[in-house]
């Protein structure tokens, strides 16, 4: 049995490559064969038994290149199990319930993906990074991130935690 699991991930500023790299990496102890890619790099699903798509929201979207992938990869997508591994706030402390929901409010752009598993996890937030226009919107006063200093929240023992449950989900133990 096929038993090699791609890990799509779109990131825009590092934090969900190096999600998606723990999550590959324990696969991998796990005994599988996980292949971490940038979203935008992967150009076929072909040899893959399960996939699992990382990526970030951004003001309640996934990002575009993750959007990308779930369009130009449908065909695929339909005939494996797939995973959608999400990072949403930037703080422990913000609200993880109601940033979950966001998964299915953006899901319904994609009405044929069921994915097997989807969850949210507390990202990672540096303004030091930021870029235009994110740098702009993070200034401005009304704004969530506003006066929010660096943080890195990822709790990375239950990211693992979660990737262990993968290969059941995905239908491969």
């Amino acid at each position: 049995m096929e038993t090699s699991i791609l890990i799509a991930y779109a990131t825009r500023y590092g934090s969900t490559a190096e999600v998606a790299a723990a999550v590959g990496s324990r696969l991998r102890e796990l005994g599988y064969e996980a292949d971490v890619v940038p979203a935008r790099d992967v150009r076929s699903l072909t040899g893959y038994a399960a996939v699992l798509l990382a990526a970030p929201f951004y003001i309640g979207s996934l990002l575009k290149d993750a959007q990308s992938f779930l369009t130009g990869h449908r065909a695929g997508l339909e005939r494996l199990p797939v995973a959608l591994l999400t990072l949403g706030p930037v703080r422990a402390t913000d609200d993880l319930v109601e940033a979950r929901r966001q998964i299915d409010r953006a899901l319904g752009k994609f009405a044929w993906l069921e994915p097997v598993a989807a969850e949210m996890f507390v990202g990672k937030y540096d303004p030091s990074l930021l870029r235009f226009p994110d740098s702009l919107v993070a200034k401005a006063k009304p704004s969530p991130l506003y006066g929010v200093p660096a943080t890195d929240d990822r709790d990375w023992d239950a990211i693992r935690a979660w990737a262990e449950g993968l290969p059941a989900l995905f239908g491969l133990q």
